[in-house]
């Protein structure tokens, strides 16, 4: 990509930065009512169909991906003019997406200020080792790099891990500030008492078979869709200070290219160079912003068939002489090819 100054880019963009506060509560309608609506229907369908039931969970759970969204422009500060109407919407979608609001916006600040730069990997990102790195590393740290980034474990365990474990502890990034640790309390406590709330009103069966498979897919389908946004072959990374903010959008995260109705229901994200480029974009108007501003054309486009590919691809390490992903078994044929050398 040509190199473009901030102050070329800057003005095409800020035009669509402002929200729309009928639009932005309209979203949090057309989102809410019809997660609630299928919660009670995967609830009454429990005495009808267990497939029926679990139909109804998946399709709920896309409803709350879409509130994932929703809260996510929110800890932008995008969705709403006021600060305290984002943290608000923030706050309360957090406790139905098992998200605590200000722990998860400040490491997902950080993933944005640094998506793409290989000195400051590892803040609310797919941590990625390079090919190097892997090539030095102990057996046991290779054993732990190929089990975290294994299929199975990150799409199948990783919901569990990270949405229903992870998030109730202050951990990680910015875990000693007060903010970070008030906000996983005030979340988890607002969770406890929703949780009796339906064990109350619709039973142990309902909370089991009706609300964890909901909140299972649901962190499935966005941790797949943050993997394939930002894990592909010639996905850009590059050291301080030659890491550039622009290429790290553009050539760091895909145009995701969704059928309608799946664009509608994961709230615009898969425009998700947009996103990396001008996270003040509110989710409704990235589609036009794809539409009418040139500079955003140059991402890479994936289908939906495309993402799949990319989530179960040897796509593992970064490269830094071919600066493109290569997967274990190039590394593996590297090792063998040292172990030769060194005992020639």
């Amino acid at each position: 990509m040509k190199q473009v100054q901030p102050k070329d880019w800057i003005p095409l963009i800020k035009p669509y930065t402002k929200p729309h506060t009928l639009r932005s509560l309209r979203q949090v309608a057309d989102t809410l009512l019809p997660l609630l609506l299928l919660f009670y229907l995967a609830h009454r369908a429990l005495s009808v169909s267990l497939p029926l039931t679990l139909a109804l969970d998946f399709l709920a759970a896309l409803f709350l991906v879409r509130l994932f969204i929703l809260q996510h422009d929110a800890g932008h500060g995008s969705f709403f003019p006021k600060k305290w109407a984002n943290d608000l919407l923030g706050f309360f979608t957090g406790v139905l997406t098992l998200v605590p609001y200000h722990h998860w916006q400040l490491s997902h600040a950080r993933h944005h200020a640094t998506s793409g730069n290989l000195d400051k990997r590892g803040v609310g990102d797919i941590y990625t080792m390079t090919l190097a790195e892997y090539l030095e590393a102990t057996p046991w740290q290779r054993l732990q790099y190929r089990l975290y980034r294994n299929p199975f474990v990150m799409f199948f365990l990783g919901p569990i891990y990270v949405f229903m474990l992870s998030y109730r502890l202050p951990l990680g990034y910015g875990a000693d500030r007060p903010s970070v640790r008030n906000s996983v309390a005030l979340t988890n406590l607002f969770l406890a008492l929703l949780l009796a709330g339906i064990v109350v009103f619709f039973g142990v069966k309902t909370l089991l078979l009706v609300y964890l498979p909901i909140q299972y897919l649901a962190g499935m389908v966005g941790i797949f869709l943050f993997y394939v946004q930002h894990q592909f072959e010639d996905a850009y990374w590059e050291h301080d200070p030659r890491w550039e903010h622009l290429k790290a959008a553009m050539e760091g995260s895909t145009y995701l290219k969704l059928p309608r109705v799946l664009q509608w229901l994961t709230g615009n994200i898969g425009f998700h160079h947009i996103h990396h480029l001008a996270p003040k974009i509110p989710n409704y108007l990235l589609p036009k912003v794809q539409e009418e501003v040139d500079l955003v054309k140059v991402a890479p486009t994936v289908t939906l068939k495309d993402a799949f590919q990319i989530a179960f691809a040897d796509l593992h390490l970064h490269d830094e002489e071919s600066r493109k992903l290569v997967g274990f078994r190039e590394a593996h044929r590297r090792l063998k090819e040292r172990a030769k050398a060194a005992s020639a």
